[in-house]
């Protein structure tokens, strides 16, 4: 019996679906952290940013050299920032 248009090819067309599926499986468990990552990289330069405050105040280190760093962490966390609501404005589209 020749095989009808819808069932020709079913076969492979199950075995991809299956594949794909066992992909989103193990990628799954990566996809969490990754995609938590950005907002935890963001609060960990805003801590940094705290302490190097601290550190500053405190005169530890070398002079000048926290507040140089405390402005990085500031720059940084604002670039973080700005990729984050980006990235929330893409996926709201």
């Amino acid at each position: 019996m020749t095989p009808t248009h819808h069932a020709y090819g079913q076969g492979i067309r199950d075995r991809a679906f299956e594949f794909a599926c066992q992909i989103v499986a193990i990628l799954a468990p990566q996809i969490l952290p990754c995609g938590t990552s950005i907002g935890a990289n963001l609060e960990e330069a805003r801590e940094s940013l705290f302490r190097l405050r601290v550190a500053d105040r405190c005169q530890l280190g070398s002079k000048g050299k926290a507040t140089a760093l405390a402005r990085e962490a500031t720059e940084l966390a604002a670039i973080i920032g700005a990729i984050v609501r980006n990235a929330r404005r893409i996926l709201v589209l």
